[in-house]
């Protein structure tokens, strides 16, 4: 890992309010995948405004002075929600009993990986949350591996897998305690 320039953190519960610096640094985040259609800047913004509606909805953006060079939000799930609904096989009822964070989307602009960016970022949502758990979908094919692998060295187990949409490829469905 390399050293960067201090970045600024900050939090976000109401969508509207960051929704545009999100728009802005996931296109930067996704560029070489944005002409595939689950990954276009208009899926991932109808993704953004259903997901920053429902309960619990929290956003972390880091900052290069005003220009927002990553983020990771996430909302609270309960036991029967369609995310889980759509992981097989079925979770575990350690998992569900208690409400938990769903880690929707993570991301750090090139320049930034590797810098310890996305770990801080990461690390600030969970830091808010009172779930006992957090649960991310990740597809094993990112980084050549290099993100899954990631995610293990967070503490981060696999589950079991799930295809949100059909235009989605199969992800793998991971978890592990928020503290």
């Amino acid at each position: 890992m390399t050293s960067a320039p201090a970045t600024e953190l900050r939090s976000f519960t109401d969508l509207g309010a960051a929704r545009g610096d999100l728009l802005d640094v996931y296109a930067e985040v996704r560029a070489p995948l944005l002409h595939l259609a689950n990954y276009a800047i208009s899926s991932f913004g109808e993704r953004l405004d259903r997901h920053g509606s429902e309960a619990g909805f929290q956003a972390v953006l880091a900052y290069e002075g005003d220009r927002p060079v990553g983020y990771a939000y996430g909302n609270k799930i309960e036991d029967g929600d369609r995310y889980w609904q759509r992981t097989n096989p079925a979770p575990s009822e350690k998992y569900t009993a208690q409400p938990a964070l769903a880690l929707k989307e993570i991301g750090v602009s090139p320049r930034w990986r590797g810098t310890g960016v996305a770990r801080g970022i990461h690390d600030a949502l969970l830091a808010a949350r009172d779930e006992p758990y957090v649960t991310l979908m990740v597809n094993e094919a990112a980084g050549d591996g290099k993100v899954h692998a990631l995610y293990q060295t967070w503490r981060y187990t696999d589950i079991g897998h799930s295809q949100p949409s059909p235009a989605s490829p199969r992800l793998t469905v991971m978890i592990r305690p928020t503290s």
